[in-house]
C-alpha cells in the first residue's frame, strides 16, 4: 500500500486510512505541520535574500548610433529630456537608471524615438526600454540607422543644455 503522494515519509500516527476507497491520507495534525513548515520555509528564505539595491538615476544616456548607408559609427551622449538628431531620428531619452558599483551590471533607459520624414513631418517610431546589457533586446532597428544603449552616467564632456529659464 502507497502512503499519501506515492512517498513513504509519513509515519502511521500521521495517516488516516479512507476505508470507502481504500487510500490513505495524512492526519489534519500532519497537514497543518507541513503547512507551517513550509510557510517558515518560505519566510526564511525571503529573510535571507539580500534586500534589491536602490537603482541609480542618471542624468546622461549615452548611445551608439549607425548609419547604415555609410557605415558611421558615432557614440553620443543625451542629458535626459534633452532631445538630439542622429540623422533623421530625433532621440529623447526620459530617464536612465544603472545599478551600483557593488550590485550586478543592469543599466536601463526609457527612451523616445521620432523619425522625421520626407514630407518633415515627425513621427514617433519607438517608445520603450532599451537596456545596455541586452542592446539587440529593444535597440532601435530603423531601415537606415540602429541606435542603442550603451551606459547611463554622472557626468559628461558634452555640456548640458540650458535651462529655459534665463
Amino acid at each position: 500500500m502507497k502512503a499519501w503522494g506515492g512517498n513513504n515519509f509519513l509515519r502511521g500516527n500521521d495517516l488516516l486510512a479512507n476505508q470507502g476507497n481504500n487510500s490513505i491520507m495524512p492526519s489534519p495534525e500532519f497537514a497543518h505541520r507541513s503547512l507551517w513548515a513550509f510557510s517558515a520555509a518560505i519566510l526564511l528564505l525571503f529573510a535571507a535574500s539580500p534586500a534589491a539595491a536602490e537603482r541609480i538615476m542618471n542624468p546622461v544616456a549615452e548611445f551608439s548610433g549607425i548609419d547604415k548607408i555609410t557605415g558611421r559609427t558615432v557614440n553620443f551622449d543625451v542629458y535626459m529630456d534633452e532631445t538630439v538628431q542622429f540623422g533623421t531620428l530625433q532621440i529623447t531619452p526620459r530617464v536612465c537608471y544603472s545599478s551600483p558599483e557593488t550590485e550586478e551590471p543592469k543599466t536601463d533607459a526609457f527612451v523616445e524615438v521620432d523619425e522625421i520624414t520626407l514630407d518633415r513631418k515627425i513621427r514617433r517610431i519607438f517608445t520603450g526600454w532599451m537596456f545596455a546589457e541586452s542592446p539587440g533586446l529593444n535597440a532601435l532597428e530603423h531601415a537606415v540607422y540602429d541606435v542603442w544603449l550603451k551606459d547611463c552616467k554622472q557626468d559628461s564632456d558634452v555640456p548640458p543644455p540650458e535651462s529655459g529659464a534665463g
